[in-house]
């Protein structure tokens, strides 16, 4: 079995855990924050549903300046109807879910760097990057909108287990 096959099912999982968080985002509450310091809802569940979109720069390309010297900063995109949430996320779900299968091994150990404003932020083999900057950097902000979902009285699915809201078996 490839890398790319051993990390298919796990991608599959946890996108498929994502898109019923993504579901259940509010449409009403995009300028909801829990804190002055927090992302808007409407900000995090873009970004949510945007982190699958890295795997396939990773494993195209061999490093991302996210912030280039001398260009303007990329403005953060934000939910404007969960509708279009959802589409869009299937869309970057269907290209990184393409991108990992059509991956080599070879490939998947090749390093990769994502740099900021010219300077290396982290530097990795390809398959790590798809495991701690996409799955896991999806999961940790996946379980912030859960917390943002709670505070809003809207019911958390069950993800790994069940929920206050829902059971898993």
């Amino acid at each position: 079995m490839g890398m790319s096959e051993a990390l298919l099912p796990e991608f599959d999982h946890e996108m498929k855990n994502t898109r019923k968080v993504l579901e259940r985002v509010p449409e009403g509450k995009p300028d909801y924050r829990p804190h002055l310091k927090s992302m808007t809802m409407g900000r995090l569940a873009a970004h949510v549903a945007e982190i699958p979109h890295w795997a396939g720069v990773a494993l195209t390309t061999e490093s991302l300046d996210v912030n280039p010297p001398g260009e303007a900063p990329a403005t953060p995109s934000v939910m404007t109807s969960r509708e279009e949430l959802l589409r869009r996320f299937d869309k970057i779900v269907a290209e990184a879910r393409a991108a990992i299968a059509g991956a080599s091994d070879a490939e998947l150990a090749k390093p990769w760097t994502l740099l900021a404003g010219g300077r290396t932020v982290l530097t990795m083999p390809k398959a790590a990057v798809l495991r701690s900057f996409v799955l896991s950097h999806l999961i940790h902000h996946r379980a912030q909108l859960g917390v943002y979902l709670r505070l809003n009285d809207v019911a958390v699915p069950s993800i790994y287990g069940p929920s206050a809201d829902e059971s898993a078996f």
